[in-house]
């Protein structure tokens, strides 16, 4: 079979997507009450389709739904005609054409690009990156809410089965004491991790552990304690505070991913797709195993589709011991079909026997 009559990219389109929220999703950064982002669809020569999502924050770099789908439609331009089954050769181009602040450009693109290929190959996607593991199982977050309210949400979290609570602070020390109480007075066996998003410096970061630490709570990880350029902040915490630190914010590409595994400033790097797309953060992923490095896979607001493609992602290399994929429970409608997070927070990619196993609705034209 010539590459024309099967592999080669024949067709790309991408549209906006608009939806709302369940409740206000509150970080330190801000809230969030709808969430836009943009579904890409590939077409390979054979037929063969393949789906991407877009869900870039612009708290974190200004990539925004609008940006991303002019960077799309621009970059899938130099795609059409060429051959999708050498899928690095596509994914490098992204790097080329696209800026890093295009992030969730390059992951929508390069997730299409991917679920063709594997879906024309009658793969999961898992194998391509490895096949490691089938099955994760994902924390869900509390966000910034007052006591009754996260002690509310953490009931709704134990009734689904899960273990693993992320706990969002960063705005008021005593507000995020009294937060992460109410949890625990829930369910004192959840495994806790903090997420302060550049809310708190290290001082701050520290004088909540040790709050906490008086009242007897034990903190799993603590994610980005200090601003996105303080490595030596959290390398502070770290040490002062007796738990892991994970980067998030930190970590924006290769360069950040070594720079930290040599400084030793964080235990974990967060890998998110949206941050800077799939190659990329393939190379994070490595760079932080041949370091050392624990693993987080993480996301922005999704959809089960780039979220489930995240999951492919993590098993597929295996060694994350932190995952926190549950966006689409913050969805009033998911607005895609197929795989769905669990019970117990468990992403099962062995039913997926081919692609990412998750396709957007599409609008009628």
């Amino acid at each position: 079979m010539t590459r024309a009559a099967g592999s080669g990219i024949s067709a790309l389109d991408a549209w906006a997507f608009r939806a709302e929220l369940v409740e206000s999703f509150k970080i330190a950064g801000g809230a969030a009450h709808a969430h836009e982002g943009v579904f890409v669809r590939l077409k390979l020569a054979d037929g063969t389709p393949g789906f991407g999502e877009a869900s870039p924050l612009p708290a974190f770099n200004g990539e925004t739904s609008r940006r991303s789908l002019g960077a799309v439609r621009r970059a899938a331009r130099g795609w059409i005609g060429k051959d999708g089954g050498a899928w690095r050769a596509r994914l490098t181009e992204l790097e080329e054409v696209l800026p890093q602040g295009a992030g969730a450009a390059r992951a929508a693109l390069g997730m299409a690009l991917l679920d063709a290929w594997t879906r024309r190959a009658g793969l999961p996607l898992r194998a391509l990156f490895g096949g490691a593991e089938t099955r994760l199982v994902s924390d869900i977050t509390v966000t910034i809410l007052p006591p009754v309210a996260a002690a509310a949400a953490a009931r709704r979290i134990r009734a689904l089965g899960v273990r693993a609570v992320k706990i969002k602070v960063g705005q008021d020390l005593a507000e995020d004491v009294a937060r992460v109480m109410a949890v625990t007075a829930v369910d004192p066996r959840f495994i806790l991790t903090l997420d302060a998003n550049q809310g708190y410096g290290p001082r701050e970061s520290l004088a909540l552990l040790r709050r906490l630490r008086a009242r007897g709570v034990r903190i799993a990880l603590f994610e980005q304690p200090a601003a996105a350029e303080d490595w030596d902040g959290l390398a502070r915490v770290a040490r002062l505070g007796g738990v892991p630190v994970a980067a998030d914010e930190s970590v924006s590409g290769r360069a950040d991913a070594l720079g930290l595994a040599r400084r030793r400033a964080a235990q974990v790097l967060n890998l998110k797709l949206m941050k800077m797309g799939l190659l990329e953060v393939w190379d994070c992923a490595l760079i932080a195993k041949a370091s050392g490095l624990g693993l987080m896979i993480g996301g922005m607001i999704e959809t089960s589709l780039a979220m489930t493609c995240a999951a492919h992602f993590a098993a597929g290399l295996g060694g994350f011991s932190f995952v926190d994929l549950d966006t689409p429970l913050w969805l009033r409608k998911d607005p895609t079909r197929g795989l769905r997070m669990e019970r117990g927070g468990i992403y099962d990619l062995s039913k997926v026997s081919a692609g990412i196993g998750v396709t957007p609705l599409i609008p009628r034209s």
